[in-house]
């Protein structure tokens, strides 16, 4: 993920764009098919400083004008007038942004789904170990460890498949020219603009022939192909970032259940591979990966909402909106990517403790099982009779097997096999196995 989204990347983007757009022009015979392969040559991110292109950009007040500049310089002359021929700026970093989007989010998505993998495993192998249901950080009922990794396998399956639909649904090339009406373009195709159409396919529509470049440039990027240019529609970037703070914030329940269940006092679960010591105290084991999970997710939610706050952009070009943009995008797909990465190492490690959930079980000397004492009172003394005797003795701290309110109407027998948790689980099972049947096998 660094790699994907790092200055580089981009780089290699804006040149991938540029050398798309050309080979689309050369396509449809608006430039001579030599330009076309010597514009594909000379865009190797190695043949520029990407140092210096930052430096002259701020003059610009973006990177493709000097990154343009130097490509145009290592071309041949009668070639160089070629290379972003009829393209503005925001065309080839929109376009980039879409490609390294559609790039890093490959590497995210292998991530979640190997992740729900682990979590599929552990909800097989424990579908019916018994441990404390929680809620209000609250012992409530018991559950099933298997249906808690089933349903984290369930959040990555959900959050892997809203990536997919956007990756392969949202992202779209972007080329309009300076106000979207691509009327450079229509100009180069233009008698006497030097690049005859010879032989070349139909112009679409009246004789235009911007909407087929859009599609001959989408199609060269491998990316979808959008019904307008979409300079100030920003509901793409929305989409994504949505997509991607939700997955992040799936990530983050995960660990913060592990960093729970890992605490001294519950101690049910704990990161195997000898990690998480401290610098002063030698008994620690920290759960490191949940924690650096939990922490990279943190960012997302921040960074999501300046991409949301962006999207009012003015006319048909913005002034700020767009440029505010490009760091957050950049930073969330990196906040995800880092934060799925430390889940799948956290889960692939995750030591589980039966025995320990058992124990932890019967910390409440029966409480935990008070609703299910209740319904079996409620069809001798009523509904609301029993549930507040059972809450007093409860509240008492007195046993529920040996007081006299609850034997006069269960026999002690009764009411111990009543306090058995693993007796309780409802359709925990089934329903691990429903989450195990959707789960896609081997679909990354």
């Amino acid at each position: 993920m660094h790699d994907a989204v790092g200055d580089i990347a981009w780089l290699r983007a804006m040149l991938d764009a540029e050398a798309a757009l050309a080979r689309a022009q050369a396509r449809l015979g608006l430039i001579p098919p030599a330009a076309a392969v010597a514009i594909t040559n000379a865009c190797r991110a190695s043949g520029f400083d990407p140092a210096a292109l930052a430096r002259d950009a701020v003059s610009a007040g973006n990177p493709v004008v000097p990154l343009v500049r130097a490509l145009r310089a290592g071309l041949p002359p009668d070639l160089a007038r070629f290379a972003h021929a009829g393209a503005t700026s925001q065309d080839i970093i929109d376009s980039a942004a879409m490609l390294v989007a559609h790039r890093a989010t490959g590497p995210l998505r292998a991530d979640l789904a190997s992740t729900a993998d682990r979590a599929a495993t552990l909800a097989a192998a424990h579908r019916d170990t018994p441990i404390a249901g929680r809620t209000l950080l609250q012992q409530a009922l018991p559950t099933t460890f298997g249906l808690i990794a089933a349903g984290w396998a369930t959040a990555l399956d959900a959050a892997g498949a809203r990536l997919a639909r956007v990756r392969h649904g949202t992202l779209a090339a972007q080329l309009g020219g300076a106000t979207g009406t691509l009327a450079a373009i229509d100009d180069l195709a233009a008698p006497g603009a030097g690049a005859a159409r010879r032989g070349g396919p139909p112009a679409a529509g009246d004789g235009r022939i911007g909407p087929e470049l859009i599609s001959a440039f989408a199609d060269e990027l491998g990316l979808n192909e959008p019904v307008l240019p979409w300079h100030t529609d920003r509901g793409r970037i929305a989409e994504l970032a949505g997509v991607l703070a939700g997955a992040a914030g799936t990530v983050a329940k995960i660990a913060r259940d592990v960093v729970l269940l890992a605490q001294t006092e519950i101690g049910e679960v704990r990161e195997g591979g000898g990690r998480g010591g401290s610098s002063t105290m030698p008994h620690k084991a920290n759960p490191i990966a949940a924690i650096s999970a939990a922490a990279s997710a943190a960012r997302a939610p921040g960074l999501a909402a300046t991409l949301f706050a962006a999207m009012p952009h003015e006319h048909q070009r913005a002034a700020g909106a767009w440029h505010a943009e490009w760091l957050p995008l950049t930073d969330l797909l990196r906040a995800t990517g880092s934060a799925a990465h430390w889940l799948r190492d956290c889960l692939t490690h995750l030591e589980i403790d039966p025995v320990r959930m058992r124990a932890n079980l019967n910390l409440t000397g029966g409480a935990l099982l008070a609703e299910r004492v209740a319904g079996a009172l409620a069809p001798t003394i009523g509904r609301d009779a029993a549930h507040d005797l059972v809450a007093d003795v409860v509240r008492a701290g007195r046993p529920l097997a040996g007081d006299p309110r609850v034997t006069a109407h269960l026999d002690p027998d009764t009411v111990t096999a009543l306090l058995d948790p693993a007796a309780y689980l409802g359709s925990a099972g089934p329903l691990v196995d429903r989450a195990l049947a959707a789960h896609p096998k081997g679909d990354a």
